[in-house]
């Protein structure tokens, strides 16, 4: 991502950054989903019939109808489809149709952790530390209440975290390769850190650990492990877990959700998982995995992008420098309004700029004669004034600064889109089409954020700025911008 700095003396500079952590996840891939030919729904009332469910699976299911999650009611059943394992329907299914519950007995959460022999332990870990040693400790268990569910888990999925170097120089230039690097190693050093204080003085609990074997929990629970239910911000539901997500699916709500069980499964809680469509026996069940997630986000956590050029996203990160002579002032007003000495500003394509990026950039570019603004006089109205041109100075840097960002960041590719465009035409592999996904993706948006500053400049002259609006509404200024009269000292 590009690092723009505040002014110093009326100038600024461009300085490339490696890392925006947001919950450790950033960029995206998406590759496009078909949906699989029609399975005759006579072939999935049963797997003796399906000879394409490996046996793991069928094993897996016979234990889910021991445990009373599946019977012959149940809508849907695991079968292979085009992005791997995922569930189809048994019979036709109406939108928003309850197609299968599980309860909270058979997840894997925090709760779980806290219940076994190693909850003591990890009580003062991270929920996802915690869960992370316990499937790790879980799967290598043979009496494990999950032994059949870690029968079916993938070792690996087409997510960045799992590429070889050679693989990952494909990425080279993109924000998702300097993501992808610094979430590796965020992961190794937790998983020195966990050697260190948790698994090596506890050998008796623990199996040996790799950061192979740490390496792959954390990719379990960034891919499969739900969020946003009642009281559950980490959880693992096996079988629930194997639907896969559809850019077709519009909509995140009530696509699953938390609720009291009676009956059969007593007081326990039932995961509850609808269809956000309507199907025919043999369709694929899909839900939205997030609709907020750019290309390469959905890349570093699923292992899969979207054709959707709308999903390409850049981010700029602004940032007031502490050498700037108003950097305490600037800050002020920057936490005043929600924002701080770094900002964030997510941009995709076909979208607007994002609310405040232009405010944020006049202020980190404020300097010279326009810096009477900081003054604590203007301190109550500054982010407004900001929100508007302040002078031709002020706006002329924050275009000229973007645009040799977008063309900095540009010249870091290793290829140009023409030739993205064309390998797209030839067979790719799953990583490579990703790749080249999210840096063709990655260059579009910066090419429409440099055509939109570039048409800025364009402007420049039409614009009305600080002065002049504030001679209008004295009445001192015409509508061609002419001055009327009077000592204007006074009034700025």
């Amino acid at each position: 991502m590009a690092t723009i700095y505040s002014a110093c003396s009326g100038t600024a500079f461009l300085s490339p950054t490696i890392f925006h952590n947001k919950g450790f996840s950033f960029i995206a891939k998406v590759p496009p989903l078909h949906l699989k030919k029609p399975i005759h729904a006579k072939s999935l009332t049963s797997f003796e019939t399906d000879i394409s469910v490996p046996q793991a699976v069928q094993t897996f299911w016979q234990w889910l109808q021991k445990e009373g999650v599946v019977s012959n009611k149940t809508l849907v059943k695991p079968s292979m489809v085009p992005e791997g394992l995922g569930l189809v329907a048994v019979k036709d299914v109406s939108r928003n149709e309850v197609v299968l519950q599980v309860p909270k007995r058979l997840w894997i959460n925090p709760d779980a952790v806290a219940a076994s022999e190693i909850g003591s332990l990890c009580s003062g870990l991270k929920p996802w530390l915690s869960v992370a040693l316990f499937l790790i400790r879980e799967r290598s268990r043979d009496d494990s209440v999950w032994k059949h569910y870690f029968g079916v888990l993938p070792q690996e999925t087409d997510s960045t975290i799992y590429w070889s170097e050679e693989e990952l120089l494909e990425l080279q230039g993109t924000q998702l390769l300097n993501t992808t690097v610094n979430v590796k190693e965020y992961v190794q050093n937790e998983f020195v850190r966990l050697e260190k204080e948790i698994i090596l003085p506890n050998k008796k609990l623990f199996p040996t650990i790799t950061l192979d074997d740490f390496s792959w929990a954390f990719g379990i629970l960034r891919s499969r492990a739900f969020s946003r239910l009642r009281n559950e911000n980490l959880v693992i539901i096996p079988l629930a877990d194997f639907i896969n997500h559809s850019a077709k699916v519009t909509t995140q709500d009530h696509a699953y959700e938390v609720k009291g069980a009676a009956g059969f499964f007593s007081r326990d809680y039932l995961f509850s998982l609808r269809s956000p469509l309507s199907l025919k026996a043999g369709d694929q069940v899909y839900i939205q995995y997030d609709l907020n997630k750019s290309n390469a986000e959905l890349a570093l956590d699923y292992g899969f992008i979207e054709p959707n050029a709308d999903r390409n996203a850049y981010t700029l990160t602004l940032q007031i420098s502490e050498s700037d002579p108003f950097f305490d002032d600037k800050l002020d007003i920057a936490e005043s309004n929600g924002f701080g000495k770094t900002a964030y500003f997510d941009i995709f394509f076909n979208r607007p700029l994002p609310t405040g990026l232009l405010t944020y950039l006049r202020l980190v570019a404020l300097g010279g004669t326009d810096a009477f603004l900081l003054e604590s006089l203007f301190r109550n109205s500054i982010w407004d004034h900001l929100q508007l041109p302040v002078s031709r100075d002020n706006e002329e840097l924050i275009c000229r600064v973007v645009r040799e960002a977008c063309k900095s960041a540009l010249s870091g590719y290793h290829t140009t889109i023409e030739e993205d465009n064309k390998l797209k035409e030839t067979n790719l592999d799953s990583r490579l089409a990703i790749a080249v996904g999210v840096r063709e993706g990655e260059k579009k948006v910066l090419q429409q954020i440099d055509e939109i500053f570039k048409e800025k400049e364009l402007e420049l002259d039409q614009l009305a700025y600080y002065q002049e609006r504030r001679l209008k509404d004295l009445g001192l200024c015409g509508e061609a911008g002419e001055i009327i009269g009077g000592d204007l000292e006074k009034f700025f």
